[in-house]
């Protein structure tokens, strides 16, 4: 079985960081992977979070993209539900005319925030219902295809500039319901893994059965988001992997806030309760050697039956974080292909 591994960048601001630099650590790791063969690169959306500086995917794609040569970028994914579908339809055929054929349009539903700053990026209209996703998604499609039913209200409306090639759709998400909207739509899918876990293979597996043959994609196809930390050892991966765990347990109690140092980690006094938190979020990561992670992520796509791992990785050490990446790239043999 041949994998594919690609990225899922998250921008995140560490303890005593600034999102400036995160933002630069951004463009340094794109290119690093780009140079290491990973096959896209997806930066992510967060709005008013102390500790992910990626609030507009689509100004971060187009510096990305033009830093590298190969390596296909996109947003993983864009939270359409705060914005007009013909919007963003522009901003991705501008994307689309300026990098052909490497841009990937990927839409999520979930704020991307709290319910008090989606208000403030629907002001001054109201925050569209969960209700109104897909028929954002219905237009979000025509007016990136240029295909538009002829009874829309705004048929006759392009979203320039118009070109031979558009942007690849996704939808991303941890739930049924979004595998069975791309399903409906047609579209690639992507499960987040290190979101949830709970009935991921079977959800995917609906996708499949479900799947309706578009222009998009003419058969499905599906990837897996997976949170991985390689290192040399095992011991080194789960001592990186310390930040993570603190962090995690703060953003399942509501606060999303900087990546936590290893001291940070070490010196927080857990009791017996988030203990059992932490093992229960560790059974959605990769963390190990890079043997280790090789064959982990090897079994995982097998068990959702797709042939490709979006790859998350956070350290509180940047360099850390690229040398994750690297040393994933040579137990992949990702150079070589």
């Amino acid at each position: 079985m041949s994998l594919t591994l690609g990225v899922l960048d998250q921008s995140p601001i560490r303890e005593s960081g600034t999102a400036a630099q995160a933002i630069g650590e951004s463009l340094d790791l794109a290119t690093l992977c780009d140079r290491l063969g990973y096959r896209r690169y997806w930066v992510a959306e967060h709005h008013n979070a102390d500790g992910l500086a990626g609030s507009a995917p689509e100004i971060l794609i187009g510096r990305i993209a033009g830093l590298t040569k190969n390596i296909r970028v996109g947003a993983g994914g864009v939270m359409l539900s705060h914005y007009s579908a013909y919007k963003v339809a522009e901003n991705f055929r501008v994307l689309e005319a300026l990098f052909p054929g490497r841009i990937d349009l990927g839409l999520g539903r979930a704020p991307g925030s709290d319910q008090f700053t989606a208000h403030a990026l629907a002001s001054p209209g109201g925050t569209p219902s969960a209700d109104h996703y897909p028929n954002q998604i219905a237009d979000l499609i025509g007016y990136v295809t240029n295909r538009l039913a002829p009874d829309h209200l705004f048929a006759g409306i392009k979203a320039q500039p118009v070109g031979p090639s558009a942007p690849d759709l996704w939808l991303l998400g941890s739930s049924d319901q979004s595998a069975a909207l791309a399903a409906h739509f047609g579209c690639a899918f992507s499960f987040a893994h290190f979101i949830s876990d709970r009935l991921g293979p079977e959800i995917m597996d609906a996708y499949r059965q479900a799947f309706q043959p578009s222009p998009l994609a003419p058969k499905p196809h599906g990837s897996i988001g997976v949170f991985v930390i390689c290192a040399e050892t095992e011991e080194k991966a789960e001592h990186l992997a310390l930040s993570r765990d603190l962090w995690r347990l703060r953003l399942d109690r509501g606060y999303l806030g900087p990546y936590p140092s290893i001291e940070t980690a070490l010196a927080h006094p857990y009791d017996d309760q988030e203990r059992a938190i932490i093992r229960a979020n560790r059974r959605r990561q990769v963390v190990g050697s890079p043997a280790q992670c090789r064959d982990r992520l090897f079994a995982l796509a097998e068990r959702y039956g797709v042939d490709e791992v979006v790859v998350v990785t956070i350290t509180y050490d940047f360099q850390a974080r690229l040398r994750s990446y690297e040393l994933l790239a040579e137990a992949f043999d990702l150079h070589r292909r």
